[in-house]
């Protein structure tokens, strides 16, 4: 089976001359944990905090890219209704909302209250 790849920071990181955590990242993780069976179509890889994250730019390009980035399988379709972005000819989501929209359409979990 190919999956998706996601790429999130880890759940704490140095920035600030303190220890922080991803907000974003944090949601995608609850997401996660509520639905488990959505970690078996995910290869997930940690990025730093510091920029260019090289292991995205290697699928997406030179570019500026957030945490969490989901970056779609190669021939994976695209549900009607959910938003992607293109870069390097792949298809990736860039926000917590965008998966939690992604994972409804495509797996029929809840959508996300406030969507």
């Amino acid at each position: 089976m190919t999956r998706d790849t996601l790429f999130m920071l880890p759940p704490g990181f140095e920035d600030h001359d303190r220890r922080e955590y991803c907000p974003e990242c944090a949601e995608v993780w609850g997401v996660l944990n509520y639905f488990p069976s959505l970690k078996e179509t995910l290869h997930i890889i940690y990025v730093p905090i510091t920029h260019p994250r090289a292991p995205i730019v290697d699928l997406l390009g030179a570019g500026d890219y957030n945490a969490p980035t989901l970056v779609l399988a190669e021939g994976t379709g695209t549900p009607a209704g959910v938003s992607f972005k293109t870069a390097n000819g792949r298809k990736y989501i860039d926000s917590a909302r965008g998966l939690a929209a992604l994972w409804a359409a495509r797996f029929g979990t809840p959508v996300r209250r406030g969507s």
